[in-house]
């Protein structure tokens, strides 16, 4: 692997490792439109989309491919993803860009790497063979593509698991989830579980970071409908998200999709540049949880609060109340799971288990 000079913008340097993308439609005067997410850029010729890693050459799309801005190897429920192998590993991997522009972003370095000049970081070449070799050295069951937005590289991501799917590995995308019908199709025979964060349900809200509340709930919707293992997220901010009003839109759009889902609400952590609102407090997130079990929610976790809510961070068989997976921050403790099912009374628990 080679690091990259910082001698020329990060930008340019992206820009000489691409490939050629095929999530696209032809448009007048060489233009095209781009289907990798909700945006749907027009792209004139030797321009990029909003995103600024998928750029128009000549009417041809090309795409990031080849390169990492980074990987880490670590807990599977970090994801968060907590019934898709349990108590394994993830090889986690990124690159650059994002098609949103949250100010309270949690991995702002590389997301918004190419807007804010604070942002830091360079990129390393790599192969998709050494990145599913890493994946095997590690003992990692689960190949991960997170860190930025996985949705705007998905071809050098497939590229990747392909490869990994050869060696029986798993493959999952940590996503913002403001899709589109084209690329969940061309992502289904490759992606097995997919963690979307439902950041908001207030529709100016999502506007204001650049993507769309109707994109993202149909996206939850089309997940769902063509098999891939969806976990959603909501990082509950103060003053964004954290009415009741709202959490409880969120809980009941999530139960009529499936009453299965698992929804995980989090703690925020000032970042970024969100600073002086506080972070979440512990009262809230019980509420928010509370908010889901009463919407008919089966499964309802709630994370970035390591041991202050210890009920809230299991798995209980939702029949008979049996203690499934014990969990304690990211660490699994004891996986009772047997056979996809509770050991005690047989209720079939959703997920993917070893």
């Amino acid at each position: 692997m080679n690091e990259q000079s910082d001698s020329i913008t990060l930008e340019k340097q992206l820009a000489q490792h691409v490939s050629n993308g095929i999530l696209f439609t032809p448009e007048k005067d060489n233009a095209i439109r781009c289907h990798a997410c909700g945006i749907r850029c027009l792209i004139k010729n030797n321009r990029s989309g909003v995103c600024k890693v998928r750029f128009n050459q000549n009417g041809q799309l090309k795409v990031p491919f080849g390169y990492t801005a980074g990987y880490n190897c670590d807990p599977i429920e970090k994801k968060p993803f907590f019934h898709f192998m349990p108590g394994t590993d993830a090889m986690s991997f990124g690159m650059m860009g994002c098609n949103l522009h949250c100010s309270f972003c949690q991995n702002w370095q590389t997301s918004q790497a190419i807007r804010d000049e604070n942002a830091g970081g360079g990129i390393r070449l790599i192969t998709a063979e050494a990145m599913v070799d890493l994946t095997i050295r590690c003992g990692a069951k689960t190949v991960t593509s997170t860190y930025n937005e996985p949705l705007i590289t998905s071809e050098w991501a497939v590229e990747i698991f392909r490869h990994a799917k050869q060696l029986g590995l798993h493959t999952s995308y940590v996503s913002n989830g403001n899709g589109t019908p084209e690329i969940i199709q061309y992502l289904k025979p490759w992606v097995d579980g997919f963690k979307v964060d439902l950041k908001c349900f207030q529709p100016r809200s999502y506007q204001k970071m650049g993507g769309s509340l109707e994109s993202v709930l149909q996206t939850i919707g089309l997940l769902h409908q063509n098999n891939f293992w969806v976990e959603i997220v909501t990082l509950v901010v103060p003053e964004l998200n954290d009415s009741t009003a709202e959490l409880r839109d969120i809980a009941r759009f999530i139960a009529s999709v499936d009453k299965n889902i698992p929804w995980h609400v989090t703690a925020f952590h000032e970042n970024y540049k969100m600073y002086g609102v506080g972070n979440t407090r512990l009262k809230t997130l019980l509420n928010a949880g509370n908010i889901g079990k009463e919407a008919g929610l089966r499964f309802v976790y709630v994370g970035n609060v390591h041991g202050h809510a210890p009920e809230w961070e299991n798995t209980y068989c939702p029949k008979c109340n049996a203690l499934l997976v014990e969990r304690c921050g990211f660490r699994v403790s004891q996986n009772n799971v047997t056979n996809g099912a509770c050991p005690k009374c047989n209720e079939i628990i959703p997920g993917v288990w070893q």
